[in-house]
């Protein structure tokens, strides 16, 4: 039997949702932050948001690592938390994405 391919360890970024390498994560989430400030600066003020904040995940394992399970599940949820409901049909979007979508959602005709 073929040994198996053990591939690296991937990491959710708290941001935006997507992964990236451990050695990545480090490059990307400063330059997603500040991303992240310079949209939602653009927003109208109802739909700005509050900054978020990096998830502690303070469950280390036998040998001494993170939980890297545990810390992507945090990560993930931190991400999700910054979609916004749509007023008309309750999918969630991204604010600045909210209001391109806004501009064509129709609300349901009555039977």
């Amino acid at each position: 039997m073929p040994p198996a391919i053990r591939r690296p360890p991937t990491v959710v970024c708290y941001i935006c949702g997507r992964e990236f390498g451990t050695k990545s994560i480090g490059i990307h989430e400063p330059q997603c932050l500040k991303k992240w400030h310079i949209e939602n600066e653009q927003l109208p003020k109802q739909l700005r948001r509050l900054e978020p904040k990096k998830p502690e995940v303070k469950s280390i394992g036998a040998k001494g690592f993170y939980d890297v399970e545990a810390l992507n599940e945090a990560a993930w949820t931190s991400a999700q938390s910054q979609l916004v409901p749509c007023d008309i049909c309750g999918r969630t979007f991204l604010p600045d994405r909210l209001i391109i979508h806004q501009r064509s959602c129709k609300p349901k005709p009555a039977k």
